[in-house]
């Protein structure tokens, strides 16, 4: 069976996969957007508002850390059903919520089982995939349903803008509760996915690999190919830091740069729509590359554009045209150079035994950094000092490049991921 067919073979998994990467998305942006309306709606004070936000960073940060320890309790398949169930009950809280500590506790939840369900659903992919190459087109796949996750939340917003007190609110958690319920289900009872799940176990026994127990970071960088693996670990987790500061940055706070630089609420909103269509076509494009020969490219290509739009940022005089113009073409590098390649690279380069961990703490870690950069972003990004800050932006381009081009020569020295 060549490429193409054995990926397109596996696709319904990346899609039972992928929409616990849209329920990641969805409650990040599905909060940001609609936190307004729940303040409203339920009279929530000023700190109470940035502590929903704080804590749900924290509970995804928290989930993801702990995503190895949940498969070495549950196992990896019963983990990877089981979290869209937390999700769900995570959520269904936060619709009947009628309070403050009742939201919270509902978006503690929901935030923990979407931090986990990512790397978990990950490692399934790259378990059940019968080679390097399947598995990095159907990991970087997942990232569509991400984007997909990220627009649909910003729409379904827009669309209940109108619907007052918290009542549209709870409309975009119930259709993410909905959507997590049938991931749950799909997930536990396909015949299918069970399947691959068999074919899986055998892929892996014949590769000498024991999937069943996930090993402590200490084992494997102690072991035989301990400084490899360091290496990899080293490069990749520099890389995705500093790439999901920017990332956060404008996902986070794309609106409100936008309504600094005099932009009215619904330029900015509907301006976020566009842009993330841009990104994803561009994830899809990437995605139909990620597990050839060419992906090497694609990224050296990204960073430039990346840091290009931190430049033009800096030097347009703070314009509103100027500013979409430039997170347009972030958007766009964004895909080529960001969270798909290093989903397909810390997928690759570590033992499947231990990938969960491996990603979970990558993730976790830069989530925690991103909280507590996020504390002082809005003063960074204000539009008399946005300009000073694109340039900064633009130093943490280059050090991302620095890692993934380090990350990309250690791959082909130890004969990683080579299409």
């Amino acid at each position: 069976m060549n490429k193409s067919a054995e990926t397109k073979k596996y696709m319904p998994l990346v899609g039972a996969a992928g929409i616990g990467s849209m329920l990641g998305s969805g409650i990040i942006i599905g909060l940001s957007a609609t936190i307004t309306v729940w303040q409203s709606g339920l009279g929530l004070t000023d700190g109470q508002v940035g502590i929903l936000s704080g804590a749900l960073t924290f509970a995804i940060a928290a989930g993801s850390l702990l995503a190895g320890n949940i498969t070495k309790l549950f196992g990896l398949i019963r983990s990877f059903n089981l979290m869209n169930l937390m999700y769900l009950i995570g959520a269904a809280i936060c619709v009947l919520s009628g309070n403050f500590p009742v939201l919270l506790a509902g978006l503690i939840i929901t935030g923990f089982a979407s931090g986990a369900d990512l790397p978990i659903s990950l490692t399934v992919i790259s378990h059940d995939a019968p080679n390097e190459k399947v598995s990095a087109s159907l990991i970087a796949s997942t990232q569509v349903f991400w984007q997909i996750g990220v627009l649909g939340s910003y729409a379904m917003a827009f669309i209940v803008s109108h619907v007052e007190g918290a009542a549209g609110a709870r409309m975009v958690f119930a259709l993410l509760a909905v959507l997590a319920g049938i991931a749950f289900v799909w997930r536990t009872f396909s015949k299918k996915f069970k399947e691959f799940h068999a074919a899986g176990d055998e892929y892996r026994a014949a590769e000498g690999t024991k999937t069943s127990t996930e090993v402590s970071f200490a084992s494997l960088f102690k072991g035989t190919d301990g400084k490899k693996y360091v290496s990899f670990f080293s490069c990749i987790i520099i890389f995705y830091v500093c790439w999901n500061l920017l990332a956060n940055t404008f996902g986070q706070f794309q609106t409100y740069i936008l309504v600094k630089a005099n932009a009215s609420q619904s330029l900015a909103t509907g301006c976020g729509i566009v842009l993330n269509i841009v990104g994803l076509i561009c994830g899809i494009l990437f995605a139909s590359a990620a597990g050839s020969k060419h992906r090497n490219k694609f990224f050296y290509v990204g960073i430039v554009i990346q840091a290009g739009a931190m430049i033009g940022i800096a030097l347009g005089g703070g314009t509103i045209a100027m500013i979409v113009g430039m997170i347009a073409c972030y958007n766009i590098g964004n895909q080529f150079a960001g969270e798909s390649i290093y989903k397909v690279w810390t997928q690759e380069s570590f033992p499947v035994e231990a990938r969960a961990s491996m990603q979970g703490f990558i993730n976790g870690f830069s989530r925690f950094c991103c909280g507590l950069f996020a504390l002082v972003t809005p003063y960074l990004v204000a539009g008399d000092r946005i300009h000073t800050t694109m340039y900064g932006f633009a130093g943490i381009v280059l050090i991302s490049a620095i890692a993934g081009t380090r990350m990309i020569m250690l791959q082909k020295k130890h004969g990683v991921g080579q299409m």
